[in-house]
């Protein structure tokens, strides 16, 4: 049956959504009884070929000026509201210079707020994200009566989400759980929730849930043997993700966590075996970093190398693989590619060589430096140095921020914080919990303690010159041996890095010897040899850091021995003092914290999850 077109009348088929003619949507129709002869368009139009090709050219032009004008206008949106978000930010920018002005507020503590503030917004919005994309299915599975209330408090996390009240939101739906505990994605959403959180116990009592009802659900297979590792279940652990790598062949991160848990283990021929299987679905950085690090334990050198090059390749900003390929190429006895690695690794990550080993210091020196932690808030900052200890420093600074919470106010919890801070580069909060810790003035020994991480922070920003300012000013208001040790410490490092007044830096840096307590005496060595390298004076380097890693050997002071060596041609013990700094460095649980990181990447990892499940329905109808 022919069906006409409402705007030009031409004739179509009855299965035409658009008229051929003038490509309108046949939306009031008409046409000829179906007993009536059907006569094709062309025939009743007498078109010939070329004139229908040009009214199709014709119905493209009007379409794609059609899509521009679309375009068009929604271009002008976004720029109206480009101006008024402009706008807005210039009320927000005079509002704080008014109150700037008038010393209500300071710059930085706005800022510092304005950015803590926008971190937890993001934070809950992503919670938020990933609590729609599951709240159907969790209403779905909800089963066992008091629907009522379980409707109830999804609907109050809903709300508690839309307020970025992230705590309130959990809470309600933790809640809801407890009204059905077998909905096991309710369940997986939680687990997921107080794993980033760093409550691992209860992350994984939460997947222990989930796999009593479906033992073969992806994630909680491999959080839950991620989370057993941590917890030393090595054959629990061993057995989940064997389950997981059986049911999900074709995913990374089964695999990836195998390997890494053989690797930590000292099985590294099954490790090699798990991590080359991770690397064939996606070859990321830390998958080849950490087969790198298993061929270079086993001495396949060659292969070594192979992996690492292409791991810092991916990501040039990976230190502990310039740390391990530097050392690779000191065993091929590649000194100069050895030397440049090193100096990359530095260069990235120069603040985790002495600050920590400086803080852990004063912290257990003869008089009581850091004051106690409250009661309520030990059992968070127990698991925050459980978190350290395994190299987590992520999840150690979630669990600090939990004991903050519970003892907001307490100098050690917020030093500790911000050492956490340290190598995640989070240098504005650095800056702004040390800077309460200087407001509390909780003693000449603290407030140091504090200023060293503050000048970390700012040597982390490029901010030496601001370093070495609040450095002059301490040795101006203290006249104490202690605190007056640290200030020409750090400010000796900060011109070292500029290598600008080496001649300065180096009286600084003699001065921080002869005023250096004895339990400090390791660190002005440090830096008065860091600064002869900086000068090139590889002989006098060698020796103070030489005498700094007799009184205390750190990483710090060793990594920087091992580049004096080798920088003076001394390959053979350059090797062997890396080496043992690589070994002070890892504390051993560098494999764990890579694990980690890999399951924190949600966004890659619901991705996997769902293709999982996809592929496990598939298998699931195929064996019916």
């Amino acid at each position: 049956m022919a069906v006409l077109c409402q705007v030009c009348g031409a004739a179509n088929r009855e299965d035409d959504e658009l008229c051929r003619r003038c490509q309108h949507k046949l939306l009031v129709v008409s046409g000829p009884y179906a007993d009536e002869e059907v006569v094709e368009e062309d025939e009743v139009e007498g078109l010939s070929l070329d004139e229908h090709l040009l009214e199709r050219i014709s119905a493209l032009e009007e379409s794609v000026k059609r899509t521009t004008e679309t375009v068009r206008q929604l271009l002008a949106a976004v720029h109206r509201q480009e101006q008024t978000l402009l706008v807005k930010q210039a009320g927000f920018a005079a509002l704080r210079e008014l109150l700037e002005a008038q010393g209500t507020v300071e710059h930085q503590a706005w800022s510092d707020l304005w950015e803590l503030r926008m971190d937890a917004q993001l934070l809950a919005l992503e919670k938020r994200e990933r609590f729609a994309a599951v709240r159907e299915r969790v209403a779905a599975l909800h089963r066992g009566g008091q629907e009522r209330a379980f409707a109830e408090r999804l609907a109050e996390a809903d709300q508690a989400f839309a307020a970025f009240e992230v705590e309130r939101a959990i809470a309600a739906l933790e809640q809801a759980f407890h009204l059905d505990p077998a909905n096991y994605e309710l369940a997986c959403f939680l687990g997921e929730t107080r794993f980033n959180e760093g409550d691992s116990d209860l992350a994984l009592e939460y997947f222990r849930r989930v796999l009593e009802t479906r033992p073969e659900h992806f994630e909680a297979l491999v959080y839950g043997g991620v989370l057993l590792h941590e917890a030393g279940q090595v054959e629990r652990a061993e057995e989940l993700l064997k389950r997981a790598v059986r049911l999900f062949p074709d995913e990374l991160l089964p695999s990836f966590s195998l390997g890494a848990l053989h690797a930590s283990t000292g099985n590294l021929t099954k490790a090699v075996a798990y991590l080359e299987r991770a690397i064939e679905v996606e070859a990321l950085p830390q998958g080849l970093y950490l087969l790198g690090n298993c061929y270079y334990e086993m001495g396949r050198t060659r292969d070594a190398v192979a992996r690492l090059e292409q791991a810092v390749k991916a990501d040039p900003g990976f230190e502990e693989a310039w740390s391990v390929l530097g050392l690779a190429y000191l065993d091929r006895k590649w000194r100069r590619k050895a030397l440049d690695a090193f100096r990359q690794a530095l260069r990235l990550n120069p603040r985790k060589l002495q600050y920590q080993d400086l803080v852990r210091s004063l912290s257990r020196g003869g008089a009581p430096a850091l004051p106690p932690v409250a009661a309520a808030a030990q059992r968070w900052a127990g698991k925050a140095e459980e978190h350290e200890a395994r190299g987590d420093t992520r999840r150690a600074a979630a669990a600090y921020r939990k004991a903050l919470d519970a003892d907001p106010d307490n100098p050690t919890l917020l030093l500790s914080l911000a050492l956490a801070c340290l190598p995640l580069e989070r240098d504005q909060e650095i800056e702004t919990l040390t800077r309460r810790v200087l407001e509390l003035a909780p003693g000449e020994m603290v407030e140091a303690t504090a200023y060293a991480a503050l000048s970390e922070a700012l040597r982390g920003q490029g901010k030496f010159r601001e370093g070495n300012r609040l450095g002059r000013r301490l040795l101006a208001e203290s006249p104490s041996p202690f605190t007056q040790t640290v200030a020409c410490y750090e400010m000796a490092y900060n011109l070292a890095e500029m290598e600008e007044d080496l001649d300065e830096a180096l009286a600084l840096a003699r001065r921080s010897l002869e005023l250096a307590p004895e339990e400090l005496k390791p660190f002005p060595l440090a830096a008065l040899g860091w600064v002869h390298y900086k000068r090139r004076e590889y002989d006098e380097a060698i020796e103070y850091l030489a005498r700094s890693t007799a009184l205390g050997p750190s990483a710090a002071s060793l990594t920087h021995l091992g580049l004096a060596l080798l920088a003076s041609g001394n390959e053979e013990q350059a090797r062997r003092v890396l080496a043992e700094a690589r070994g002070l460095g890892a504390r051993g649980g560098g494999l764990e914290a890579l694990m980690m990181e890999r399951m924190r990447d949600s966004g890659r990892l619901l991705e996997r999850a769902a293709r999982g499940r996809a592929s496990g329905a598939s298998k699931e109808e195929a064996g019916g």
